[in-house]
């Protein structure tokens, strides 16, 4: 098994609890409370260590809130490298109400990062050893909107795959250095990245065939929540059906996919069937209640039913 490495540029302390009801005003007390380190790469790595792998966070980390954040990633075993910022982490807060069976996400734009600091993490991020780096979350505030293109290239000159999962800017501009190995946006990434509307098959996947065909990815899966995942690259374009499972939490699942994804890459497996391991892994991730991830028995169960229904 190969090792990854994960970059996560804006962390979150993840809180999250339920209640019977959200009401205006009214003080509402909550139970089953959840802290988790969360951000993109954090969670990737979660999950790609349940899954047996090796994997280093690299992440920005300031104030009382960053300081619960460390301690949860020694508490979850990840090896880790921090760089230290004067500007508070963000906090995430997930709540769900049990009368409704809702899900309420709420998450701040973060810290705002100085020149020394985002170059204190470039540096950093150029001297880590791995055969995979995964970029994955939001820019914050006061980084570069080309950052992401910067350690692309990085990863690239040092002969290690890059991987790309953002939004707006981050993934717009990270596309722009061309060469990752895998991008994975959503669905409506992909709509925000192209400007287009992408409500038919047939447009989807021509959108994720141009970054393909520009140099800018060697694989793209674009993650289409209940309606599946596609897949292409240069041997073709692969669709998938979502696995139907009764959701308790959104939280995760499009990290979840991801790590299951680069780990079944990591371990020599074919694209389309490394599609199937992040699937079943998306779908383990809405099994498990507020703001923890796929767990690995039911990646591997649900990759089992996966593989009972499609042939490789």
């Amino acid at each position: 098994m190969l090792s990854i490495a994960t970059l996560t540029m804006n962390p979150t302390l993840d809180v999250a609890f339920e209640i019977d009801r959200i009401l205006p005003v009214h003080k509402m007390r909550g139970g089953n409370e959840r802290h988790d380190p969360g951000g993109g790469g954090i969670n990737v790595a979660r999950v790609f260590v349940r899954l047996g792998g090796n994997a280093r966070c690299c992440y920005l980390s300031g104030g009382a809130a960053g300081a619960a954040l460390d301690w949860l990633v020694d508490l979850h075993q990840l090896v880790r490298n921090r760089i230290a910022i004067a500007d508070e982490t963000r906090v995430s807060t997930s709540i769900f109400e049990r009368d409704s069976e809702s899900e309420y996400r709420f998450v701040t734009d973060g810290p705002i990062i100085s020149a020394a600091e985002w170059q204190e993490c470039e540096a950093a991020v150029a001297e880590i050893s791995c055969d995979y780096l995964v970029a994955s979350g939001s820019l914050p505030q006061g980084v570069p909107k080309d950052f992401y293109a910067r350690i692309g290239r990085l990863a690239k000159e040092r002969g290690i795959r890059f991987v790309l999962d953002s939004s707006g800017a981050g993934l717009a501009h990270g596309l722009e250095g061309g060469g990752a190995f895998l991008v994975k946006p959503s669905i409506g990434e992909l709509r925000a990245l192209t400007g287009k509307q992408l409500q038919e098959e047939e447009a989807i996947i021509e959108a994720a065939e141009g970054i393909v065909r520009r140099g800018e990815a060697e694989h793209v899966a674009v993650t289409m929540g209940h309606d599946g995942a596609i897949l292409t690259n240069g041997n073709g374009t692969t669709r998938l059906p979502a696995l139907p499972v009764e959701a308790m939490s959104a939280v995760g699942a499009g990290d979840s996919f991801l790590a299951a994804m680069v780990h079944a890459f990591s371990a020599g497996r074919e694209p389309v069937d490394a599609l199937r391991f992040g699937m079943a892994a998306g779908a383990a991730a809405v099994l498990t209640p507020g703001t923890d991830l796929a767990r690995a028995d039911d990646i591997h169960r649900l990759y089992g039913d996966m593989s009972k229904h499609h042939s490789f």
